[in-house]
């Protein structure tokens, strides 16, 4: 398995729009279409970026993950809209792209000493990987999604 993310782009977009869940995931996560949509729309103020990236096996899209940041901060980085294709789940790609979306925020932003995220209170799958990969519940909720945090150790 070669994990690595790509940025979607005119190139790959179609593709990535037509990566889903399974029906009991929906209420989990937004769509790739609705996540890509934030880039422009800017929902969360006109100083947070987005990028959304498309997670690849070699040559083949199997997930996607976005990132939003404010750059002039220190903990404003937050991983969502993550997702891996239904066909795909259960495969180990979701700890990999995971890992591999911590190692690019930690690299690409040296102030950034904090990662954060929101996951559904359902979706223990989900939340069983954030723990393993070192991330903690702050007790603070959006809704039915509560804010996770990760402590960046440089």
């Amino acid at each position: 398995m070669t994990i690595h993310l790509e940025i979607v782009t005119r190139e790959n977009w179609e593709e990535a729009l037509k990566l889903e869940v399974d029906r009991e995931q929906l209420n989990f996560v937004p769509s790739v279409a609705v996540s890509i949509a934030k880039v422009y729309i800017k929902p969360d103020g006109e100083n947070v970026e987005y990028i959304p990236f498309a997670i690849y096996d070699d040559q083949k899209m199997v997930g996607f993950i976005m990132h939003a940041y404010e750059e002039h901060t220190t903990n404003s980085y937050w991983i969502n809209g993550f997702l891996i294709d239904k066909q795909f789940q259960g495969k180990g790609y979701g700890k990999l792209a995971f890992a591999e979306m911590i190692k690019w925020i930690v690299n690409k932003f040296q102030q950034c000493n904090e990662i954060r995220l929101t996951v559904h209170k359902d979706n223990k799958l989900a939340m069983n990987l954030y723990k393993q990969s070192g991330f903690n519940p702050t007790g603070n909720y959006f809704g039915e999604e509560e804010v996770w945090y990760y402590i960046v150790q440089r």
